[in-house]
C-alpha cells in the first residue's frame, strides 16, 4: 500500500532576516545566521565547519542551530534532531523560531524511523503554535507513518477548517482516508483538490491511486501520465512511474 510520506526536511526556512549590506569586514551576525543556514541547504560539510567556527567565536545559539541542521544533510538525523529539540527548550527566542527549530527536530526524528517522538515533538511545537497549518500537516504525516490515519484525518480536518482551499491538505486526506477504507470520502476530498489545482502532483498521484484499486485502469493511467506531464520531476512522478511499470507489467 502507498503510504503518505514525510516532507523533505529541506529547503530550510529563512530564520533571520538579511540586511541591504554588510558595512564592515566581519558580517553582521543576521547575515551569517543567514548564510550559514543557507549552506546547510546546500553544502552541509562547508557549513558544519563554518558553524564550528562561529561557536568557537561566541556565535552562541545562531551557531548551535546551524550546526544542527547541517547534520541533517550530513546524514545525522537523530543527533540533529536531538540538537534541535535542546536548542528549542532553551532558547529565548520568539515562539515562532522555537517551534520552526521543533518542526525541523521532529522531520529528523520521521527520517531517523522513531514517528513517537516526532509526534511528541510536534506536540510541544503546536503548544507554542496552536492550530499552525504547516505543524498539523507535518503532524499528519507522522501519525500516518505511525498506523494512526484517524488522528492524521482529524489534523487535517483542523487544516481544512482554516484554509478550505488547501488543495494539498486535500489530497493528503484523501490518501489518510483511502488507508481507512474510505474511498468515497477519499474521492470527495481528491475531486475538490483537482477543482482548486487540476495539475496538483499528490492529487493526481492519489487519484490514479484510487482508480487502480477499484479496477479502472484507464483512470489511473490518465491521472498518472497527466502527473509526468505536469511535474515530471517531482517526487509524486517517481511514484506514479513505478505505479505504471507495475501495471503494466514491468
Amino acid at each position: 500500500m502507498t503510504r503518505l510520506m514525510p516532507r523533505l526536511i529541506l529547503p530550510l526556512l529563512a530564520l533571520a532576516p538579511l540586511p541591504a549590506a554588510a558595512q564592515d569586514a566581519e558580517p553582521d551576525p543576521a547575515v551569517k545566521y543567514a548564510q550559514c543556514m543557507k549552506l546547510a541547504e546546500t553544502r552541509p560539510k562547508e557549513a558544519w565547519e563554518m558553524a564550528g567556527q562561529w561557536a568557537g567565536l561566541a556565535g552562541g545559539e545562531p551557531a548551535r542551530h546551524c550546526q544542527a541542521v547541517a547534520l541533517i544533510g550530513l546524514g545525522e538525523h537523530a543527533e540533529a534532531a536531538a540538537r534541535l529539540e535542546k536548542l528549542a527548550e532553551t532558547s529565548r527566542a520568539a515562539e515562532s523560531l522555537r517551534a520552526a527549530m521543533l518542526a525541523q527536530a521532529a522531520q529528523a526524528w520521521l527520517v531517523a524511523n522513531d514517528p513517537e517522538r516526532a509526534y511528541a515533538v510536534q506536540s510541544t511545537a503546536l503548544e507554542l503554535l496552536p492550530g499552525d497549518p504547516a505543524l498539523l500537516t507535518d503532524r499528519a504525516l507522522t501519525l500516518v507513518e505511525a498506523g494512526d490515519v484517524r488522528g492524521a484525518i482529524d489534523d487535517l480536518t483542523r487544516v481544512l477548517d482554516a484554509r478550505p482551499r488547501d488543495a494539498g491538505a486535500l489530497a493528503l486526506r484523501a490518501s489518510a482516508f483511502r488507508m481507512a477504507g474510505d474511498p468515497a470520502t477519499a474521492r470527495a476530498d481528491l475531486n475538490r483538490a483537482l477543482s482548486i489545482d487540476p495539475t496538483h502532483p499528490a492529487a493526481l498521484l492519489e487519484k490514479g491511486i484510487l482508480a487502480r484499486q477499484a479496477g479502472d485502469v484507464t483512470t489511473a493511467r490518465t491521472a498518472w501520465l497527466a502527473l509526468l506531464d505536469a511535474a515530471p520531476d517531482s517526487p509524486e512522478a517517481e511514484t506514479a512511474r513505478a505505479h505504471l511499470q507495475v501495471m503494466d507489467g514491468g
